[in-house]
């Protein structure tokens, strides 16, 4: 069985001028054993360049951690809210090999998790610019061979009392202002206008980020005198209030002001993307562009040092405060609705193609989006809608909050909807119930009752897989009055067959197949064959809990026929999985199970993987093949990784007793 990859989410290493006494700083650090996880602290005023120094250094020892390298941008002084701990550590399980539908809610269980799955580990973490030590500590792994890279504007001292070793960097002095200069403009150019270059350094109060941005301009006009920059950055400085950013704000609006038009333009709407990065499509719709045009313009605002990219053509602001910039200038001068429309109406569109990409056979509201994007954004199949949902997720949810908060309210709730295959597939528990909270909210102040009962369907689910199952069972109640009152039929039969799965998952079996049963009379009476068979499943599920075997395999068969022609592979695998447990043929049920592994394997779920390795090692415990039945339960704990699920202990039980 092939392994996942280490992580390695360090971004580009940056360029980086001077700093070698804070590098050895770092090294000495780095080598100081000891019995606990090192922290490295790098704190310092707003430009001075601490994420440059993290990220450098990071690069020059990531070889020394080759289980990984992780990364993640706290934004503790973005436009926005900081990073939860608990989003960091979800992303953080998921790089280290765990599935998704694995990772706990809560976020304490995850940080245990993360400590646990981090034990013996040598990795590298990276965390830029934090707010607060708690914000810090959940995600500093547990193993004494790993090392975790903070910065941050303050002090943290709460970090330092529990051992971090703090690392200060300062502004640059003169010469090595200069060498970031000449690194940019070649040895030429600065030497003959050398005078001009030191008045540029002071203005530019020797903060690296000022400097780079002062110096990208420079670079994109070889001709153009380095006194004329010093004359008309001291013209910007003139006209603002002195402050501790005065320098890199003038830097930056003299950058700005050699923006072309539409450069400018596209450089304030990006203020209005509510996630962190963004793409070439994403760009050209929030502008009305083409996207071949909205590439070209992120490419010049690289150039400019204004974005930096990440990967796969996706870009962020080089600094928050370079967003808060874009941001008081779109505020300024731009119409914001017009923009926010045409970037939510594409993120609508976008998800709801990936959906139909991901769940062809679902039937049900078509999605609006106006105005309609003038270039949608397209798949070439399932595994590039679900790549998409998930680059996009921390995006696709804010755009959530932020149509509730504009009063665009179908919208919200529809696009909360159209993710739904993104947590079915991938998990998120916790996350999703933020967005379809909202999209109920939403749906209620449109006073839409079909979106609200829908929203009360998928936040219950939601609470059910967290195992608040009395939340669950309210909103369940609540979506199921709605139906009634509607007259949905098929919809009503859809929530009697989830309050089955909550009572399920509670152990209240006698009310699981009632319910299941309930639901399973109404799809055979409308003809909803699919759901019908998905009904089955999942009382056929609780059947063979009962050791009712032979009832669960008639069942079965008859969900088998349902989905026969209908493109839902993953459920045609659990059938397999199901009947290996139920089917007394152990010939005919190790078939079974051989099936729905090869099926789950093309899938990629890691969970249904392991499921059927499961059921093949208990069919070959069954049949007194104890070394077979290992391997198998070996393979799905490989599978899994090292998470402490019940699933997972389940499997380590298995092997214990077989020993």
């Amino acid at each position: 069985m092939t392994s996942l990859p280490a992580p390695s989410q360090l971004p580009p290493r940056p360029r980086l001028v001077d700093r070698e006494a804070a590098i050895a700083e770092l090294e000495a650090l780095r080598e100081d054993t000891t019995d606990a996880p090192i922290t490295a602290l790098i704190t310092g005023s707003v430009g001075v360049g601490k994420s440059v120094l993290a990220l450098s250094w990071a690069h020059m020892i990531r070889s020394h951690y080759p289980d990984g390298q992780l990364y993640a941008e706290l934004r503790g002084h973005s436009d926005g809210a900081p990073a939860s701990p608990q989003e960091v550590l979800g992303d953080f399980l998921h790089a280290l090999g765990i599935p998704a539908e694995l990772i706990p809610g809560d976020t304490a269980q995850r940080a245990a998790l993360y400590r646990t799955v981090t034990h013996d580990q040598r990795l590298l973490v990276v965390l830029d610019d934090a707010f607060t030590a708690a914000q810090v500590r959940p995600l500093l792994p547990a193993s004494p061979a790993s090392i975790t890279v903070v910065t941050s504007r303050y002090r943290l001292a709460g970090l330092v009392v529990q051992g971090a070793r703090g690392v200060y960097i300062d502004r640059f002095d003169a010469a090595a202002s200069l060498a970031l200069l000449r690194d940019a403009l070649g040895s030429d150019r600065l030497d003959r206008q050398l005078e001009a270059a030191a008045e540029l350094v002071e203005l530019c109060m020797r903060l690296p980020l000022a400097l780079s941005v002062a110096a990208a301009r420079l670079a994109g006009r070889p001709s153009w005198p380095i006194r004329a920059m010093v004359t008309a950055l001291a013209e910007e400085q003139q006209a603002l209030t002195i402050g501790d950013d005065v320098a890199l704000r003038s830097a930056l609006d003299l950058s700005y002001r050699a923006l072309r038009p539409e450069t400018a333009r596209l450089y304030r709407l990006l203020a209005l993307v509510p996630g962190s990065t963004f793409g070439g499509d994403a760009a050209a719709a929030l502008a009305g562009i083409p996207r071949v045009e909205a590439r070209r313009l992120l490419g010049e605002l690289t150039d400019a040092n204004l974005l930096t990219d990440i990967s796969d053509g996706r870009c962020r602001f080089h600094h928050a405060l370079v967003r808060l910039h874009a941001a008081q200038l779109v505020e300024a001068e731009d119409q914001r609705e017009g923009a926010e429309g045409r970037l939510l109406a594409w993120y609508l569109a976008t998800a709801a193609r990936a959906e139909r990409q991901l769940r062809p056979y679902r039937t049900g509201l078509p999605r609006d989006a106006e105005p309609s994007p003038a270039e949608p954004t397209d798949f070439g199949g399932p595994q590039d809608a679900l790549g998409w949902l998930e680059s996009e997720r921390t995006n696709l949810s804010a755009a959530v909050t932020l149509a509730h908060a504009r009063g665009r309210e179908v919208m919200a709730w529809q696009l909360a909807d159209a993710m739904w295959p993104l947590f079915l597939y991938m998990g998120h528990h916790v996350e999703r119930v933020g967005v379809e909270e909202t999209g109920l909210a939403a749906a209620r102040a449109a006073g839409d009752l079909y979106g609200e009962a829908k929203m009360l369907n998928r936040l219950g689910l939601s609470l059910n897989d967290l195992g608040r199952y009395d939340d669950a069972v309210a909103r369940f109640d609540e979506a199921l009055e709605i139906w009634r009152r509607l007259g949905e039929r098929e919809r009503e039969a859809g929530s009697l067959r989830r309050l089955g799965l909550v009572a399920a998952g509670r152990g209240d079996r006698d009310a699981a197949i009632a319910g299941f049963t309930a639901s399973i009379g109404i799809f055979r009476e409308l003809g909803a064959d699919r759901k019908a068979a998905l009904g089955l499943i999942d009382l056929a599920g609780v059947l063979v809990t009962q050791g009712r075997g032979p009832d669960a395999v008639i069942h079965l068969e008859q969900a088998r026929g349902l989905l026969r022609g209908v493109d839902d592979l993953y459920n045609r695998a659990r059938v397999g999985i199901l009947l290996g447990y139920a089917q007394v043929d152990h010939e005919q049920a190790d078939r079974e199970l051989r099936s729905a592994l090869e099926m789950m394997n093309r899938l990629g779920s890691s969970v249904g993987r392991a499921a059927a390795l499961e059921g093949l090692g208990e069919l070959a415990q069954r049949t007194g093949r104890p070394e077979e039945a290992c391997h198998c339960y070996e393979m799905a704990l490989e599978v899994l990784g090292e998470a402490k699920s019940a699933t997972y202990l389940r499997l380590r039980g298995r092997l214990d007793h077989l020993s």
